[in-house]
């Protein structure tokens, strides 16, 4: 056995272990590569030689209680795994603040120059363990904490093993009989609160985000249902959400469509392909897999792909936490810092 994946879809007490027992998951270049094709997809934000886009094929698939997760892989399917790890490059951890000054002003004066609309910004953070649990123990903790997000580990060693806690659809199947799908556009971050009260800035950026969803669906169908934007809770975050739902008139080129959606400019930017250059040129740390997409894909079955957000590498007793902003022109600084602070909790959380 070389890889697997496990995961848990939101308000479900199910989880669902995905193992791929003989050779390597399946390494593709472009996402068009992933027509009529299914499996475990786990994608990064940007496809290179050394961080492809990964397609698990399991030869075993096996549900249990989400509760008992850990001790039923421990002594059955992944009692003798041994979660392989990756090296990352330094995302200068003593210095992150200044880190991220240096970023922001950066991206923020191409925004004041007009060159992007938005703009996201992430940063990483490194936290050292000196006992560290299981990433099967903290899959389950993660599932106890989070029942309203998708919850994965993926453990793959091209990949590293990474812990996911995702909030955001990219792609999820409703019918599979009658071809029909939904996604959603997830953007504008607060505090959770039962009277959430949102700025201009965030209901801006949410704006743009759905505009941009909306117009991708059209190029593919002309059966959408839009519904939002509303106010939706992840961990101890609220978010503005709109719910798209469509038919498409073929399912084999999934690959195509997933081309045309991702990234999102919920986290990339617009214009969509200028932000994506500009970010894999000059954010200090790279993204790898962090706030690129990942699930079970079947064409013509159950499909649930999530983007890879509020996630881990984990290599042993270190781990690499990620977390994201959208940056608009009148964003500011200290604001869009706390913003990420906030959304590494929920990792941070999890290592508690």
């Amino acid at each position: 056995m070389s890889s697997f994946a496990i995961f848990r879809l939101p308000f479900s007490q199910k989880c669902t272990l995905m193992i791929q027992e003989e050779g390597e998951p399946e390494e593709l270049h472009r996402l068009t590569s992933l027509n009529e094709r299914q499996g475990y997809v786990f994608a990064p934000f940007a496809a290179t030689p050394d961080h492809p886009i990964l397609l698990l094929s399991p030869s075993r698939v096996e549900t249990m209680d989400c509760k008992d997760v850990f001790s039923a892989c421990s002594s059955g399917a992944l009692s003798d795994y041994v979660f392989p790890t990756q090296t990352v490059r330094s995302a200068f951890s003593s210095h992150q603040q200044m880190r991220y000054h240096l970023d922001f002003r950066n991206f923020y004066a191409q925004l004041q120059e007009g060159a992007f609309r938005k703009i996201v910004l992430s940063r990483r953070l490194d936290v050292d363990k000196t006992d560290p649990e299981s990433p099967l123990m903290l899959f389950q903790k993660a599932c106890e904490r989070y029942p309203r997000m998708f919850i994965s580990l993926v453990s793959i060693p091209r990949s590293g093993t990474w812990l996911t806690a995702s909030p955001e659809i990219l792609l999820e199947s409703i019918s599979a009989e009658e071809s029909s799908f939904r996604t959603i556009a997830l953007a504008g971050t607060m505090p959770f609160s039962e009277d959430v009260r949102w700025s201009e800035k965030n209901i801006r950026e949410q704006r743009y985000v759905a505009t941009y969803m909306m117009e991708t669906l059209e190029q593919f169908t002309n059966r959408i249902g839009e519904e939002g934007p509303y106010t939706t809770r992840a961990a101890n975050l609220a978010h503005l959400r709109s719910d798209f739902t469509f038919t498409l008139p073929d399912t084999h080129h999934l690959g195509t469509l997933l081309r045309a959606f991702h990234p999102t400019p919920a986290v990339c930017g617009l214009p969509k392909r200028e932000a994506f250059d500009f970010i894999r040129r000059n954010e200090s740390s790279p993204r790898l897999y962090y706030s690129g997409f990942q699930g079970p894909l079947q064409p013509e079955g159950e499909t649930h792909l999530y983007v890879s957000l509020r996630c881990m590498m984990i290599n042993g007793g270190h781990y690499s936490l990620y977390a994201g902003g959208g940056l608009l022109r009148d964003s500011v600084e200290e604001s869009e810092w706390q913003e990420t602070e906030a959304k590494l909790n929920t990792m941070r959380n999890v290592l508690e």
